[in-house]
């Protein structure tokens, strides 16, 4: 499964990049707002990273905007994945866009009907929301498998992109779903890495080895 993270900062992008574990970046309006700086150039930034799947959200709601919008996005960086609204605007947008070639993230997807019609669009991820249905009282990781289900079934090439993940539990139970992609915030991958287990046990090991007092020998650089 790959793992991408839901933020428009870029440091927090610089955090991770280097682990080797971070897949794309999703962003969306709200998480753009929230730097305070030109869109397009933060776009720019993200890219020349290195982040190979980087989601930009149109926030036009009419066909035509979306077009134009979609457009010029998907211009900016051969990464770049459009974001498009599961509304029937949307849908002819996702249309319109995949048959020109360009890659559309097909977002706010609260049902299997929503996912199957998004599929049916040529959309290149699908974005159902686990947290923001765990909210209202459904199961939201239950529309994953569904959505994965179906899927298998007619072999529809769409990946599903398990988004408002909310914490590492969800992380794993989208994995055991089938999703192809997990997106959270970069406070809930930080928590994939860390076990209290493992710091105890980190911790007793360097304690053990400075009680040993045998340094470590570490050949010279070029021997």
């Amino acid at each position: 499964m790959q793992l991408f993270l839901d933020t428009a900062n870029p440091e927090e992008i610089r955090a991770v990049w280097p682990t080797g574990i971070l897949d794309g970046v999703t962003t969306n309006p709200t998480l753009v707002a929230k730097e305070g700086r030109d869109f397009e150039e933060l776009l720019r930034e993200i890219c020349a990273l290195g982040v190979p799947s980087v989601s930009a959200e149109v926030v036009a709601t009419d066909v035509d905007g979306m077009l134009r919008e979609g457009r010029h996005l998907a211009s900016l960086h051969p990464s770049i994945y459009v974001k498009c609204p599961m509304t029937t605007a949307g849908l002819a947008a996702t249309k319109r866009l995949s048959a020109e070639g360009i890659r559309v993230n097909l977002t706010l997807v609260f049902s299997a009907n929503q996912a199957l019609l998004a599929a049916k669009v040529g959309a290149a991820y699908v974005s159902p929301f686990v947290g923001r249905l765990d909210d209202h009282g459904q199961d939201g990781m239950a529309l994953v498998r569904e959505i994965v289900g179906i899927y298998r079934n007619y072999r529809f090439p769409t990946q599903v992109l398990a988004a408002s993940i909310r914490h590492p539990v969800h992380v794993v139970e989208a994995a055991k779903a089938g999703a192809d992609i997990a997106t959270m915030p970069y406070a809930v991958l930080e928590k994939l890495v860390h076990h209290p287990l493992t710091d105890l046990g980190l911790e007793r090991f360097l304690k053990d080895w400075e009680k040993a007092r045998k340094p470590m020998r570490v050949a010279a650089p070029g021997r």
